[in-house]
């Protein structure tokens, strides 16, 4: 089974803080999904087996108009076997959802929404640069709980001079609104972002990291108290509603991406795979797409080796099940038990992992800087 993915490029102004591939000059939607479906029937071979998760990210897809959603929903209908789709995900902002109502996008086949909020305070809002304020941010919650049985609320931490109290407030409104899953990042600061730039020239003084794992770990007890799994390093759900769609990820499993700067995996044995990367800007990726080629930027091949060590950082950040060591074992030829003992004893006896039979798993203390830990046990 396959998942699809696509990216929609459009937004309606700059976060400070996104670094993925975006536009707010070009607006032609409906030229976009035509060209969508161009390429999905040129990728209709990627695709192996039915289609499990259909993912709409960007970007900002709740900016297209209902009528552009529903041809690439409908091309994807028709090109691939949705006959075993387990969801279909839409990443939305909640000024979008006064013209493209929850009710009508369920109605068009989304199962799933995963709202923007980012803040439910004026204040971070308006230093994000986001589009919408946090009245909008709530009626969209509200909305969205009374169309659908499953979505996300996205929510950022580590806002500068944000008040800890602010922090833990947006989390009790995601919860009162009725948010099964939450999604928790800290603030990165990427150097190609406003952000970046504004840190840089000393111009805004970020988090430290201290800072940032304080609230971080608040986070984790704040949400498991009330019922909600850490199920991912930035993820949390109620039972039933963790995203099926990243858990592919996270578990190597394919998925294709269309769109300006998607990027895809897919499995070729169990231990050789490829990933490539689709064309930006947009104007490229339509040229490319109008002239019937494959529109990629790049392609590589993955050995058992560099899939090893991707299993390993992946599989840590599922805090739910922890790295699997014999399916690392059998995949890729790696023991880390055997391999890297003395790793394995440190970060046990420093309470940043636990080891049970076959299984790694990261404490939350772990959790926090879970990247840090996986760079010490790949080669």
């Amino acid at each position: 089974m396959s998942g699809l993915y696509i990216h929609v490029p459009f937004c309606t102004q700059r976060c400070i803080y996104c670094d993925f591939y975006f536009t707010t000059t070009s607006r032609d939607t409906g030229a976009f999904a035509r060209a969508v479906v161009a390429e999905m029937e040129m990728a209709a071979d990627d695709v192996r087996g039915p289609l499990a998760t259909l993912y709409l990210g960007g970007g900002t897809p709740s900016l297209l108009p209902l009528r552009d959603l529903a041809t690439i929903l409908d091309a994807a209908h028709r090109l691939f076997d949705t006959s075993a789709l387990e969801e279909v995900t839409l990443e939305a902002n909640p000024e979008d959802l006064e013209r493209a109502t929850p009710g009508a996008l369920r109605a068009m086949g989304v199962t799933r929404l995963s709202l923007g909020v980012q803040s439910f305070f004026d204040d971070d809002l308006r230093w994000m640069n986001r589009a919408h304020d946090a009245a909008q941010a709530e009626r969209a919650v509200e909305a969205t709980a009374a169309a659908f049985d499953t979505f996300s609320v996205d929510l950022i931490f580590g806002v500068p001079d944000q008040p800890f109290e602010h922090w833990g407030a947006n989390l009790e409104r995601a919860l009162r609104l009725g948010a099964p899953h939450l999604s928790a990042y800290s603030l990165t600061v990427e150097p190609r972002t406003v952000l970046g730039k504004r840190v840089g020239a000393g111009l805004v003084i970020a988090e430290d990291d201290d800072a940032l794992r304080e609230r971080f770990l608040f986070t984790h007890d704040f949400l498991e108290e009330r019922g909600l799994a850490h199920y991912e390093v930035s993820s949390f759900a109620r039972p039933g509603h963790q995203s099926r769609h990243n858990t592919r990820y996270w578990t190597h499993g394919d998925v294709i991406g269309l769109g300006p700067g998607a990027h895809s995996f897919r499995r070729e044995t169990r231990s050789r795979a490829w990933r490539w990367a689709n064309a930006t800007p947009l104007a490229r990726w339509h040229a490319l797409v109008a002239a019937r080629e494959r529109p990629l930027e790049s392609r590589e091949a993955l050995d058992a080796d560099a899939l090893a060590d991707e299993a390993v950082l992946l599989g840590l950040r599922r805090l739910d099940v922890g790295l699997d060591l014999d399916a690392l074992a059998d995949d890729y030829g790696v023991d880390l038990l055997a391999e890297k003992p003395a790793e394995l004893a440190a970060l046990t006896g420093a309470g940043l992992l636990t080891v049970t039979g076959r299984r790694v798993a990261l404490t939350p203390e772990g959790a926090a800087v879970a990247d840090a830990i996986a760079l010490r046990l790949v080669d």
